[in-house]
């Protein structure tokens, strides 16, 4: 049966929670011990199953609740019957049945572009237009409290090829104690080591300038979102400001809100999620629109799995200005091995993406169920 001839005639939701390796801690909250994501798989009748992945975090974009609740009560009943190639049909009435999830909805979009790849023959970076790039520069977020611990995990990772670390600030107390552990990852990583900063909204506004032209000194790629994300006033002065260019993340949910940052010039950069962007149509046309502004893109994450993170590969792959690397690393190198469903490809300081029909992926449904903390059968 064609791809346009399949119809979604199931779709099964597990909750999985799988723990962590250590202690994530950002601007806007920490998370330790485990991490809860959704996974669905959308079936068809007589076709291949899709899968797709939502990972709320609370403190970011949404709760994992309001997610099972948005998939199950408002886009399944969306979806079921539908004819699954019409993939902007249906998420257009998705976005008319509830607003907001955007997780929940980049989950849709990307099991629906899973079965059509798989009835196609086609991987999914093929149906996003094809390939600019073979690989992505991978980065690495150093954001473990225990700064000795994270040094031991970069060297391995640089041992294995790595050359970008992102570094987590405004956690800790003190402007002096950020100052402090980034002189230490600057001296004690090789020269050609490739730092970024990362405050989640951490940085006190008053000060900020001055703050900021003090961690210039180390040599930095870029600084992302220092402040709160409403504050596009402040945000546009650092851009102004700095020598170092200024990332917008939090700041840039939306095509409507990247062109606004484009007008407004509140960063010199923005990082693309495909969590906080509702999926591939609405991350493309951010870096579309960032791309006529001059505005290179950078794949950021959430607390993804494989399913979410290799989709948001094949994205990348396809979009030339998505050009400032991306971390995807949870699976590797936070998560626990047996408790993840697939993996994702990180070899020599780069990721690559499937290369196989859809995602690309063998997904392993036992251990959906050994790590499923909820199963949902529609």
């Amino acid at each position: 049966m064609s791809a346009e001839q399949l119809k979604a005639i199931a779709m099964t939701l597990w909750v999985v929670e799988n723990r962590i390796a250590m202690k994530r801690s950002q601007g806007v909250g920490s998370i330790s011990g485990t991490n809860r994501r959704i996974i669905i798989r959308i079936d068809t009748d007589g076709g291949p199953s899709g899968f797709g992945e939502a990972a709320p975090w609370s403190v970011f974009s949404g709760t994992t609740e309001a997610g099972v609740a948005a998939l199950a009560r408002y886009y399944w009943p969306v979806l079921k019957g539908r004819e699954i190639a019409d993939i902007p049909k249906i998420m257009n009435a998705c976005d008319r049945a509830a607003v907001g999830h955007p997780e929940a909805k980049a989950a849709v979009e990307m099991a629906l572009y899973d079965i059509v790849g798989k009835a196609s023959g086609l991987p999914l970076y093929q149906l996003l237009g094809g390939k600019v790039k073979d690989r992505i520069p991978f980065s690495f977020s150093l954001a473990n409290p225990d700064l000795e611990a994270d040094l031991a995990l970069a060297t391995r990772m640089y041992d294995e090829g790595s050359r970008i670390f992102k570094i987590k600030t405004g956690f800790v107390d003190t402007h002096a104690e950020d100052v402090r552990r980034v002189a230490r990852i600057r001296d004690y990583l090789p020269d050609d080591t490739d730092l970024r900063i990362d405050y989640n909204q951490g940085l006190s506004p008053f000060g900020a300038i001055k703050n900021l032209r003090e961690m210039e000194a180390f040599r930095l790629t870029f600084i992302e979102q220092p402040v709160k994300a409403h504050l596009w006033e402040l945000l546009a002065e650092l851009t102004a400001a700095l020598d170092t260019p200024v990332l917008a993340d939090e700041s840039v949910f939306s095509p409507a809100s990247a062109a606004d940052a484009v007008r407004r010039r509140i960063a010199r950069a923005f990082s693309i999620k495909i969590m906080k962007a509702g999926g591939f149509a609405h991350g493309r046309a951010i870096a579309t629109i960032a791309e006529q502004a001059g505005i290179p893109c950078y794949g950021g994450t959430l607390f993804e799995g494989a399913i979410a993170l290799n989709a948001a590969a094949h994205l990348i792959v396809s979009c030339e200005n998505i050009s400032l690397g991306c971390e995807f690393y949870m699976p590797r190198y936070v998560m626990s091995p047996d408790e993840c469903e697939a993996g994702v490809d990180i070899r020599d300081g780069h990721v690559y993406p499937p290369s196989g029909p859809g995602l690309g992926l063998e997904i392993d449904e036992d251990v959906l169920g050994r790590t499923a903390i909820e199963t949902l059968h529609l």
